[in-house]
């Protein structure tokens, strides 16, 4: 398993695969200490469930997946829903994660310029997200276009529009 971007096919996520998503909503949480993790009870809250449960039910849910020597590392996915990242009707919240040994590759980068690209093509106006301040991928989040619109006490919810 080497993991290096030319090893790496960027592909939709797979109806079979959608369990994968609540190990990568997890993986999105950002946590900063390796010892001290957050319970994996944590995705029960309905507030997290939303992200996964019935994920490609809707016809606005739309994943991609991350895969490399033939075992998916990292998935970005968005659906409609009013949850953390909320900024509107009709605009997606995005999700993205990899397994921590495939993390500072350019693999996520991938992930989310793929899954911007497949919502413009889907005609979306934008897609919003929730990052933790402490969280790095939130100077990915600003290369790739996203603003702060909203601030929190330990959150932003930032948004690219992709018109």
């Amino acid at each position: 398993m080497n993991g290096t971007m030319d090893s790496v096919v960027i592909r939709p996520l797979r109806a079979e695969e959608t369990p994968l998503l609540a190990d990568f909503l997890y993986e999105a949480i950002w946590q900063p200490d390796p010892v001290r993790r957050v319970p994996r009870e944590v995705l029960r809250a309905p507030e997290l469930r939303i992200y996964v449960e019935g994920f490609g039910s809707r016809e606005t849910d739309c994943g991609l997946v991350a895969e490399t020597d033939g075992r998916v590392v990292g998935a970005a996915w968005s659906r409609c829903l009013q949850g953390f990242g909320w900024t509107g009707e009709a605009i997606p919240e995005l999700a993205v994660a990899l397994y921590p040994d495939f993390r500072g590759r350019g693999i996520g980068t991938r992930l989310v310029q793929a899954l911007l690209d497949e919502l413009r093509n889907r005609d979306f106006a934008a897609v919003s997200l929730s990052v933790q301040r402490a969280n790095p991928a939130g100077r990915l989040y600003r290369r790739l276009g996203f603003r702060i619109v909203g601030e929190y006490a330990e959150e932003w919810v930032m948004r690219c529009e992709l018109r």
